[in-house]
């Protein structure tokens, strides 16, 4: 707690100062145009990422970057605020992209992988049902591929999985039959700092701004 303290109290005196205008402006409104969905990892930090100000980004955030399909819940959970989130940020904000983003070493997506016995974690037992779809995602290409290799498919075949959750999901069907909207599914690789866009249909990827 000391560290987040330090931290708050070098911000109101070295940065908030500086920004106080744009703070003020932030405090009557928000016109983010990204919706950006990633996981809770605590080692992405899409605002360092990105290199982007308070106001861009409108960011949801949980265990295996998850979108569960319009409607859906895992049995016992109650409906999930992902949900509530794109449906305000598409039909209240307008966004106008939305972003998913896996990343390398996913703890939620490892676990699904190797099959590990998460039963003395209920919850979240039945939140990673919404992942272990991804298997039916992941490309053959991948099969005779080392472990780590196969995990980074198996982690970019859940960014597909998701990207298809998140297109059932009335309004944001709506918006890209309009226009109004783009989808995209990204990988991100804690190593290097690299991100790679990941085709949802055919599981190609691209690296990004290189």
């Amino acid at each position: 707690m000391s560290k987040l303290l330090e931290g708050h109290a070098r911000f109101q005196r070295d940065i908030f100062p500086e920004r106080r205008e744009h703070f003020h402006l932030l405090a009557e409104i928000q016109q983010p145009d990204v919706l950006f969905l990633t996981c809770s990892d605590s080692r992405i930090v899409p605002d360092m990422i990105f290199q982007s100000e308070p106001g861009d980004l409108f960011i949801s955030r949980n265990a295996g970057n998850v979108v569960p399909p319009y409607g859906a819940t895992a049995e016992g959970l109650s409906d999930d605020g992902v949900s509530a989130t794109i449906e305000y940020a598409v039909k209240v904000l307008g966004v106008g992209h939305i972003i998913i983003c896996g990343h390398s070493d996913c703890g939620a997506c490892r676990a699904v992988f190797e099959r590990r016995d998460v039963s003395s974690l209920p919850v979240t037992s039945r939140w990673l049902k919404y992942v272990e779809a991804a298997r039916l995602q992941m490309r053959a290409a991948a099969e005779d591929a080392d472990e780590l290799t196969r995990l980074k498919e198996f982690i970019c075949a859940n960014v597909r999985r998701q990207v298809e959750n998140l297109c059932t999901h009335p309004e944001v069907r709506e918006g890209l039959q309009a226009g109004t909207l783009q989808v995209h599914g990204w990988f991100y690789e804690i190593r290097t700092g690299d991100i790679e866009s990941v085709d949802a249909g055919t599981g190609e990827r691209r690296l990004l701004g290189k």
